[in-house]
């Protein structure tokens, strides 16, 4: 990846798209207070240096059926790297498992796991969670209520500090 400065208009493009990712381009270059053309090739560099991974639809969980959430702290046996990259090969292909976050400290990992009812959620549990033979623990806490649900991050609209990508991620 380039190494891309980010101006303000880059900004707001990407904070308009993150609040609205079916936003059309001729609203955006308004908001953004450019002409469409040139909006639209600073979207795709964005999306080409890598600001913009993809456009999703936020979908209710409980309109498909799935009410229960539950974050679950994993404890692996060893954090070797190949074990460490082995578990997230092995989280990826588990539907249930809609965030996977690597931790520092006591817990391996967080996973944020949906499933339709806590019949489902168990079954999962000792079925497949557990069953990982480099899983040492499993700690889990069941969501109650989300009272906010920000995606992406704070963006700062101003002129003063310009923000830079070196082509690094994770």
């Amino acid at each position: 990846m380039r190494r891309t400065k980010l101006d303000r208009i880059d900004r707001q493009i990407l904070s308009d798209l993150q609040d609205n990712g079916r936003m059309t381009n001729v609203e955006l270059a308004q908001r953004a207070g450019i002409s469409a053309p040139p909006c639209l090739r600073r979207v795709r560099a964005l999306e080409e240096s890598g600001y913009i991974k993809g456009y999703h639809a936020e979908v209710d969980e409980k309109f498909l059926g799935y009410g229960v959430t539950v974050f679950a702290f994993v404890g692996l046996k060893s954090q070797a790297k190949t074990d460490l990259v082995n578990f997230e090969d092995k989280v990826n292909g588990w539907p249930l498992v809609r965030e996977c976050h690597m931790l520092q400290g006591e817990t391996d990992f967080l996973l944020k796991i949906v499933a339709r009812d806590m019949e489902s959620y168990n079954k999962f549990l000792t079925e497949e969670l557990t069953e990982e033979e480099n899983v040492a623990h499993v700690r889990s806490a069941q969501g109650i209520h989300a009272s906010k649900r920000s995606f992406g991050v704070p963006i700062d609209l101003s002129d003063s500090d310009d923000a830079v990508y070196d082509g690094e991620s994770d």
